[in-house]
């Protein structure tokens, strides 16, 4: 649910193991939503390896060549921009939150996906608004008493691979459903090869 929007029930959150689940569920977003503008709203900064999950599939969502993307490693949406950029999510717009969270030790490794809005930064207590029309909450880790801590010593490689499941899937539902979401990318002339010069910089 995005900001220009009266907030609703907190909605009921489906555990997804798999890139099969989350293509269905990208799958029927857009199915759902047709001729409406898809914005995937990536949460998260790229300072903390648990965290770095919304930043990561944001950039892999662009290097697919997939248009529509808010919060990469490059630009991340943290807690600082999320504001900004909710308060000016376009009204028409459909968005698909996408961030990290800590949850039950049974449910690390899995996405909760749901039809509604997540609320970023709650699993270290933080008071951020509801944002999004659906919901990937990737769970990096378990939740405990220190939170902060166990986000920055998640795994770097299974937040990646976790990261990779989602924007797989994501890019997958696009060319099903939506091709004309891919923004078109600058061709590399073929003549441009690289070329090695030895510059006298190195002894």
């Amino acid at each position: 649910m995005t900001a220009n929007r009266v907030p609703g029930p907190s909605p009921l959150f489906f555990a997804a193991s798999g890139e099969q689940e989350l293509e269905r569920f990208f799958r029927s977003a857009l199915e759902r939503n047709p001729g409406m503008p898809i914005l995937f709203l990536c949460i998260g900064t790229d300072r903390s390896t648990g965290d770095s999950l919304g930043p990561l599939v944001g950039t892999m969502l662009e290097e697919r060549g997939v248009s529509g993307v808010i919060g990469t490693l490059r630009e991340p949406c943290d807690a600082d921009r999320l504001g900004r950029e909710a308060s000016a999510l376009p009204a028409d717009a459909v968005v698909i939150a996408i961030d990290a969270c800590l949850g039950r030790p049974e449910n690390v490794g899995r996405f909760l996906l749901a039809e509604g809005s997540l609320q970023p930064a709650r699993s270290v207590g933080g008071a951020l608004p509801p944002v999004g029309d659906y919901s990937v909450a990737a769970v990096v880790g378990e939740f405990g008493p220190k939170p902060y801590i166990t986000l920055q010593t998640t795994s770097l490689y299974a937040v990646m691979e976790m990261a990779k499941r989602i924007a797989d899937a994501a890019a997958a539902a696009l060319a099903a459903v939506r091709p004309q979401a891919f923004g078109a990318r600058e061709a590399v002339p073929a003549d441009a090869a690289f070329e090695f010069e030895n510059d006298g910089s190195l002894k």
